[in-house]
């Protein structure tokens, strides 16, 4: 014979309501859900501020981009301090100096910044503002030469006296070399996007 219920371990059988149905558990007992908390009068609360989703972050895709403008207009200020002390040491316009910064600039934007659809329109321009400058730095090295006045004193005092001589000096070579070292910042950024 079983032990009556309650007694010597033996299981309680379930509280009963009505009619000998069940009891429903208390609310936050036994895994019950709880009923959502009520703001005034019963209106249901907003959601708290710390739980809503944050405004997204910026892609990793545009800080690479970023990222190669950056590297792009770095190789294009070294770029051009090498061509202008190349022009400086050689005494006369290397043309394929040229050629060299445009990849240079080209390669920085594809390496560093990656895929992305706009570097190598930007390497056209840096390309063409790297070869620029260039000239720009070598014809103000031939003039602190020849003159002895200081590279700072005639980048700032005499600037137009310098793109005068270098207007005056542009050819056709020059303006060809110009748009092939455009076209090679587009083509390298293209080739060496990783």
């Amino acid at each position: 014979m079983p032990p009556p219920a309650g007694e010597f371990g033996a299981p309680l059988p379930p509280p009963a309501g009505e009619f000998g149905a069940p009891l429903p558990p208390p609310a936050g007992e036994f895994g019950a859900p709880l009923p959502p908390p009520a703001g005034e009068f019963g209106a249901p609360q907003p959601p708290s501020p710390y739980l809503q989703a944050s405004a997204p972050a910026a892609s990793p895709t545009a800080s690479r981009a970023a990222l190669g403008v950056l590297a792009g207009v770095a190789a294009a200020l070294i770029g051009a301090a090498v061509y202008g002390a190349i022009i400086r040491g050689t005494n006369r316009e290397f043309s394929y100096a040229a050629l060299a910064v445009g990849a240079l600039v080209g390669a920085a934007l594809g390496k560093v910044g990656g895929r992305s659809q706009t570097l190598p329109v930007l390497g056209v321009p840096l390309a063409l503002l790297g070869v620029f400058l260039g000239q720009m730095f070598g014809l103000t090295l031939l003039a602190q030469h020849e003159t002895g006045v200081s590279v700072t004193t005639i980048l700032t005092d005499h600037t137009g006296v310098i793109y005068d001589v270098w207007k005056d000096q542009l050819g056709f070579m020059d303006v060809l070399f110009f748009g092939i070292a455009g076209f090679e910042g587009f083509l390298f950024a293209k080739r060496t996007a990783g």
